[in-house]
Formats: structure tokens, sequence, C-alpha cells
């Protein structure tokens, strides 16, 4: 089994505060820990699918900085159902199944996509994208 603990996602392990309104509004906290990951005291388990590339962070996360830090691919379930802050979900009523990450320093970022496809990471196909769910902002505690 692979595990979070590896060097490539080693920047996300540890626990997040919310720095955006929606992460304030619907997630809350979160945490990374080995393969698993809590959003709000309900804790799941999560899959590093690949390193995003620069181009891909750039598409994903309107004014990161690749140099700064790294991105990676996620693959997850959560619940179309599961309700989080204020009875709201991630996805509304559709399954979310992928994560994108990217840290930079004290900052992370989680694009939440609905749909068993995975996300193409281009401005294009983003833009056009009704399986992106929302984008949240987190600091480091």
């Amino acid at each position: 089994m692979m595990s979070l603990a590896g060097p490539l996602v080693a920047q996300e392990r540890g626990s997040w505060r919310p720095a955006s309104k929606p992460a304030q509004s619907i997630t809350g906290d979160v945490t990374f820990n080995g393969e698993r990951m809590t959003i709000n005291f309900f804790s799941l388990t999560v899959a590093e699918i690949r390193p995003l590339k620069t181009d891909e962070v750039l598409a994903a996360f309107d004014g990161a900085d690749p140099a700064a830090g790294a991105g990676h691919l996620f693959r997850l379930s959560i619940p179309g159902d599961k309700k989080f802050l204020h009875k709201n979900t991630i996805c509304g009523s559709d399954e979310t199944q992928w994560m994108a990450t990217f840290v930079a320093g004290k900052e992370m970022r989680i694009a939440f996509f609905s749909n068993a496809i995975p996300p193409v990471f281009t401005m294009e196909a983003l833009g056009k994208s009704e399986n992106l769910c929302g984008v949240y902002t987190y600091a480091r505690y």
C-alpha cells in the first residue's frame, strides 16, 4: 500500500485550518495522516495518483507559484449525501472522487472534483468543467 509518508506528499501531512470562506463554511479543519485524511472529524482513505505538472498547477490554482511548492492528484470517495459544516456538502449531491492539492510554505489549496474520470488540468478544461466542486485554502497550524 502507498503511504502519504513518502517524500512526494510529505508537505500535505499534518493539520490545516480553514483560511478561505468555502473552507470555513464547508470543511473546517483538514488533517493528512498516513493514507487517511480527516475533514471536520470525517476520516477517509486517500490514494496519491501522481504529482501535478507545473502547467497543471497553474491551471488549477489561480496565482500559484509552482516553483514555491508542489501539487498532487489524489483519489478519494466522499458520498454526495455526506454533510459537513452548516449541512453543506462538497460536490452537491455528487460523490467527490478526486482531489488536487498544492502546498507552498504554510498554505495548502485543495480542489475537489466529482466524476469517475480524472480531471483534466488545463485552463480551458477547468473553465468548462462541471466536475470542479470548489477550491479551498488552508493554513498550517
